[in-house]
């Protein structure tokens, strides 16, 4: 190969590595995570609803779990996120059963109504498809 051929790949390669975090960075621009420094992906992780909270992908998902219902709140940086055609199922882990159930989009939630036993130390794991997007899973722990 050809010495300055050679020097001219380099050079580009180089330059392909320095600007690659700059690509990035502009990645995240547009959505806001606060104003705390360090906090570029920092994804608010409390439950809003008093239910498990759980993040995949920059999504927050909050299930609540009573007795007489399931609801999956789906939220991305603090803004429900839209369910028109959207599907969701949950499956709860006991140590002594398990169950499966299909939610239903409710305006800006997912709604199970039957009877749901949800004691301390269950756990749940919802599959949520969103359209158009992959299916995300969601894994929860009730204390």
């Amino acid at each position: 190969m050809n010495h300055n051929k050679l020097k001219s790949l380099t050079a580009i390669a180089l330059l392909a590595c320095l600007s690659a975090p700059a690509f990035a960075a502009d990645d995240h621009k547009g959505h806001d995570h606060g104003d705390k420094k360090g906090a570029e992906h920092a994804h608010d992780n409390k439950a809003r609803h008093g239910g498990a909270v759980a993040v995949v992908k920059d999504v927050n998902y909050e299930l609540v779990a009573k007795p007489d219902g399931l609801t999956l709140y789906v939220t991305d940086h603090g803004k429900a996120v839209d369910l028109k055609g959207a599907t969701a199922k949950v499956m709860l882990l006991t140590a002594a059963e398990k169950s499966e159930t299909t939610l239903a989009p409710a305006g800006d939630k997912f709604e199970a109504k039957g009877t749901f036993k949800v004691p301390a130390g269950t756990k749940a794991v919802a599959t949520v498809t969103l359209p158009n997007m992959p299916a995300a899973t969601a894994k929860f722990a009730f204390k």
